[in-house]
């Protein structure tokens, strides 16, 4: 059998295996990645695209790249709750931060800005990153098996196409191949949790829907008509190209039979929930998928890693799937990537469990919950399953009508589309993970209590484990943000007017323990970046003297409020460092 040797094996090339590759090959880390398919993905999937994952994409130097491809924030704005796009219009909810009540929180929480990418134009892109930067793959390679000892990560795979066997010896592995991961039932992660919740249906197709839809621009639009309101409605359309390209969701209960998914059928639906006969429908792709919720207990285990939907399963509701999967490789690829260039102790790794698992829990539960609070927008409207036609539309007149009934029941519909903020403004939960870990050194001042709803509003910190808060500064003639002073796969000490000792301190700890740390100033006229806003010195937490280390994915490991707080710059910082990188004291 053929043999392949490389430091890192990564098995499975969606969003999660792709990001991993394109940060370790950007860090100098040799890899192979295979996929057991031929390509990247072959439809839409997943779309939405938050504010951390494009500040990933900043990081390594692509976001122009992925915001040519996407879908602006502009014309993400509105959520369209109706009838039929050519019916009546029920309800509206702005979204992703776009309304006027929250855009201020969404442009003061980073430098970067939400879009609607589709999986199937991201991943392209994340390929050729990839491979310029020196990513291995292989296609159509399958993997069989796979085994670790002490020394290395045993694994064997298939040509799909030849049925070639060949088998791959590394250093480390990533299991990032999805939800049937093999990775985890080779390796035995532990999981729990839930498969199979909910049964549903993606019909990827083309209709010129700009007519309904170029004044009400939008990601998703919820049809719901009498007697077919299964969950989320008749039919939910979410938008791949503004205004042409589609991909049409249904849910349906298997319980109840399968449904027919002929072109005919699945054409007929889309024409029905249009309203617009005269409208044409080009049927491009038909599949189903199901909701579950699972968690695994713990990401890595010896020298085998797992991430993304291999670790954390759950329906797309948040629009958290595919960002959970690239922040995964986010945390992961710069602790990897130390430790195989032998500047870290093994024992970093742990971290990535400390600090993701609850991460990756945190969402398959506000997941659920949003795929459930969705039901009191049906109950609110007043459809039922086997309800005739005509009950149905007078249904909606008793709904609009001059009524205390009327009345009643728009106020019940208006906190029912309230409550959708928790899925489409919830932008605590996209940005504020605060981790803790042995990698982070935790502070003497306890964390600050969200001054607001910790799940709807993201509050900036420099709290240790936080990520670091975007402020603009100046740099010359450059605007740049507090995040393109940091990462790159490198540590960085951020410090004020007074800190200079900082400086010599950095350049003889990164000496001692064998790893850069870079040093900048932020302030006045005369640092590396000027604080022309004064926001900086609202957000960082020190004084001029004070420090700041941010970690390569640029959360906050330790900070010093003043200088010579805790002894010497040089023995304080050593020490912090040897903590971080799990490395002897």
């Amino acid at each position: 059998m053929r043999q392949i040797r490389v430091p890192v094996f990564i098995v499975g090339a969606g969003p999660t295996g792709l990001a991993a590759t394109c940060l370790l090959a950007t860090q100098g880390i040799e890899t192979l990645t295979i996929t057991r398919y031929p390509g990247t993905a072959n439809s839409p999937r997943a779309h939405i695209t938050n504010q951390r994952t494009m500040e990933v994409f900043r990081d390594l130097g692509i976001e122009d790249r992925v915001l040519q491809a996407a879908t602006p924030s502009q014309f993400m704005s509105n959520n369209v709750w109706a009838t039929s796009f050519a019916g009546t219009e029920i309800a509206r909810l702005q979204t992703w931060g776009t309304g006027p009540e929250r855009k201020v929180d969404y442009d003061l929480a980073s430098p970067c800005g939400m879009c609607n990418i589709p999986q199937h134009l991201m991943e392209p892109i994340l390929l050729d990153v990839a491979r310029e930067r020196g990513g291995k793959f292989l296609f159509n390679t399958e993997l069989i098996s796979m085994r670790q000892d002490a020394d290395a990560v045993y694994s064997v795979c298939r040509d799909r196409i030849t049925g070639e066997e060949l088998e791959v010896v590394s250093d480390y592995a990533i299991g990032g191949d999805g939800d049937n991961s093999v990775v985890v039932k080779e390796i035995g992660f532990p999981t729990e949790g839930q498969m199979g919740l909910g049964a549903a249906v993606n019909v990827w197709l083309e209709a010129d829907l700009s007519k309904y839809t170029a004044h009400r621009p939008g990601v998703l639009y919820w049809m719901t008509q009498p007697g077919n309101n299964y969950w989320v409605g008749s039919g939910t359309w979410i938008s791949v190209r503004p205004w042409n390209e589609w991909v049409l969701l249904f849910m349906y209960d298997p319980s109840q039979g399968e449904p027919d998914l002929s072109e005919a059928a699945v054409a007929e639906r889309a024409r029905a929930t249009i309203g617009d006969p005269d409208i044409p429908v080009k049927i491009k792709a038909v599949s189903k998928w199901t909701i579950n919720q699972v968690v695994a207990k713990n990401m890595n285990k010896g020298r085998v890693l797992i991430a993304g939907n291999a670790a954390h399963r759950h329906p797309p509701a948040n629009g958290l799937g595919t960002n959970t999967c690239v922040q995964d490789a986010f945390n992961l690829a710069w602790k990897l990537a130390l430790v195989v260039k032998g500047k870290a102790g093994v024992a970093l790794l742990d971290t990535y469990t400390q600090e993701r698992q609850p991460v990756g829990e945190q969402v398959v539960a506000r997941a659920m919950k949003s795929v459930r609070d969705m039901l009191p927008i049906s109950d609110a409207l007043g459809f039922a399953p086997g309800q005739d036609e005509a009950a149905g539309w007078a249904n909606v007149d008793d709904l609009f009508s001059d009524s205390a009934h009327g009345r009643e029941r728009r106020k019940v519909l208006s906190e029912a589309v309230d409550l959708q903020n928790y899925q489409f403004n919830c932008h605590g939960v996209e940005l504020g993970q605060v981790y803790r870990s042995n990698a982070i050194v935790r502070d003497e001042m306890p964390r600050p209590a969200p001054e607001r709803d910790p799940e709807l509003y993201y509050q900036a910190t420099t709290y240790p484990g936080a990520s670091l808060p975007h402020a603009w500064l100046q740099r010359g003639q450059q605007k740049l943000s507090t995040l393109d002073l940091v990462g790159r796969g490198r540590f960085t000490l951020l410090t004020g007017v007074g800190g200079s000792a900082w400086r010599d301190a950095a350049s003889r700890v990164a000496e001692k323990v064998g790893v850069d740390i870079d040093v900048v100033s932020i302030g006045g006229p005369k640092c590396d970046a000027q604080d022309v806003y004064g926001r900086w010195h609202k957000l960082s937490g020190i004084s001029d003297s004070g420090c700041l280390l941010v970690r390569p994915d640029r959360h906050v490991a330790w900070r010093e409020n003043e200088l010579g707080t805790h002894g010497e710059p040089v023995d304080c910082l050593e020490q912090v460092m040897r903590q971080v990188l799990a490395l002897p004291a």
